[in-house]
């Protein structure tokens, strides 16, 4: 099975890093991500799935708060976020999703260099991966940064806004790449202004200063295998 969690530990670019001023979900799911620390009983019965569940977690609160604000009758269902237990190829190919997002998101500015990428090729070295798992991160990290790709594995509404919660929680936003970056994948994602406002709010992260562009009526369209 894909080891998000152990992938996320391994491409964390500062190990020292950690997002202390964040709360709540954002702040596990940071602590999480930067970390490879495991969830409290904030995320409940998800907590067990680790880094997925963090992201899911927080993307599904700000999905909530976004719901309540618009008056939608219809309540989000937690299992569009988090993939039944025992669903291995969902958790797979969700954990897929999100990693191929943080890694483009910590693109955005340049900062993947050929120094850093040795440093995190040593890392996953001593990580408990099998070799299809290293050589899918290997190419992630040599491939130039597509956000159509990450987009392309946006398949429901919910995952695009998984997508955007893992990338936010993934850099710290302060550069105008950066910015700039959230800012056309949120418009590309076709995601609500206010629902980014939401996802930056549970993140604890400041709010985008241009709101995205607004979106497109959602149409799903399958994009083959998703590998």
């Amino acid at each position: 099975m894909f080891n998000v969690d152990q992938i996320i530990k391994a491409i964390q670019t500062d190990p020292n890093t950690k997002r202390t001023a964040m709360t709540g979900a954002a702040g596990l799911a940071a602590g999480l991500l930067m970390s490879g620390g495991k969830p409290t009983k904030l995320l409940g019965n998800a907590a067990k799935f680790g880094a997925l569940a963090a992201v899911g977690g927080l993307a599904y609160k700000a999905w909530q708060s976004y719901q309540a604000n618009q008056g939608t009758a219809q309540p989000a269902r937690e299992d569009a976020f988090i993939p039944a237990p025992g669903n291995e190829t969902a958790h797979e190919e969700l954990g897929k999703t999100l990693v191929r997002a943080m890694i483009a998101a910590a693109k955005a500015d340049g900062k993947i260099d050929a120094e850093e990428k040795d440093a995190i090729f040593e890392r996953l070295k001593t990580m408990p991966l099998s070799a299809e798992e290293k050589a899918w991160v290997f190419d992630e990290l040599s491939t130039p940064l597509d956000i159509n790709a990450v987009v392309a594995r946006a398949d429901t509404p919910e995952h695009a806004a998984e997508i955007y919660a893992a990338s936010l929680v993934a850099i710290t936003a302060d550069t105008p790449a950066e910015q700039a970056y959230l800012e056309a994948l949120a418009a590309k994602l076709r995601l609500d202004p206010a629902l980014v406002t939401e996802i930056h709010k549970t993140a604890g992260e400041k709010l985008p200063q241009a709101a995205p562009t607004p979106p497109q009526p959602w149409a799903y369209t399958p994009s083959g295998s998703n590998v």
